[in-house]
């Protein structure tokens, strides 16, 4: 079923006498755009990346509709399944159509050639980390002419309401792309980084760990190790797993683990010291 939160954010909006708009990931819901297309009239959809410099990725590009109703029928089908993550809702201005597309437009490239990306603006995900991490001063320059935006955030639906609805620049810094990496992009980019660590400098010990466990599974071990003693440095990290990797069944002995007053830098020293110890000793 429908939660009641999206429902009442419409009826909300319509209430207040506002344009209701359908931000559609086109390229994941073909026949969901088809739909609305055949039952709109023109002056209530735009294709975002028409007449841009993407144009010719329209056909797969988001699209914007407007719909007058909050109980619209063809908002079923998207509104059962959110995590499917179809777009999100917003109310504008009567006739505010053309002017929030072209704040989108005006948007969408971000990066330096030739490094250039698309910003996946109607990706509820995107959105909602936008959401949750801009300041109350920066969202009118990143909600533009939006008064409301209705969205699912991974457990439920939430509105956000703009507070400074309007036409702005684009910041020379936009905020909303200095954000922090997702957990799970951050942990991939560090278990990359890993395994490229591992190898260019220990390979043959890295082969000999797997011919008997995956290496991923201990890669994701060893950095929830970090994470819980607080080695969130490079050099750390590299010590950890080196170690580790050097270790009897690859496995570190008990006295490794932080003791019950030590703080993350007594801990690394403390053993940091204990292991040149013995290395000392193994080389003489």
């Amino acid at each position: 079923m429908t939660d009641s939160t999206a429902l009442r954010w419409l009826n909300e909006q319509h209430r207040a006498d506002r344009l209701l708009c359908l931000v559609l990931d086109s390229q994941n819901e073909r026949d969901m755009r088809q739909r609305w297309l055949k039952s709109s009239r023109y002056e209530q959809f735009r294709s975002v990346y028409g007449e841009t410099v993407v144009a010719e990725l329209a056909d797969a590009g988001p699209y914007v509709f407007t719909f007058e109703r909050p109980d619209d029928r063809r908002l079923d089908a998207l509104l059962d399944r959110p995590h499917t993550h179809w777009g999100w809702l917003a109310s504008l201005d009567r006739g505010g159509l053309p002017g929030w597309v072209r704040h989108w437009q005006e948007r969408l490239i971000v990066g330096a050639r030739p490094h250039q990306a698309l910003y996946r603006f109607h990706d509820a995900r995107v959105l909602a980390r936008a959401l949750a991490h801009l300041s109350a001063e920066a969202l009118p320059a990143y909600l533009g002419p939006a008064i409301s935006v209705c969205h699912w955030q991974g457990s439920g639906w939430q509105s956000v309401d703009n507070p400074v609805p309007g036409t702005y620049p684009v910041p020379d810094s936009p905020p909303w792309l200095q954000l922090p990496l997702p957990d799970e992009q951050t942990l991939d980019i560090r278990l990359a980084n890993a395994h490229r660590f591992l190898l260019a400098g220990h390979v043959q010990a890295y082969a000999g760990l797997a011919r008997s466990e995956d290496p991923h599974t201990w890669l994701r071990a060893r950095l929830a190790l970090a994470e819980a003693w607080g080695w969130s440095s490079p050099q750390r990290l590299e010590f950890l797993l080196l170690q580790s990797l050097l270790a009897p069944a690859h496995e570190l002995a008990p006295h490794w683990r932080p003791g019950p007053d030590e703080t993350p830098d007594e801990h690394f020293e403390r053993v940091d010291q204990l292991s040149r110890h013995w290395q000392g000793e193994d080389a003489s």
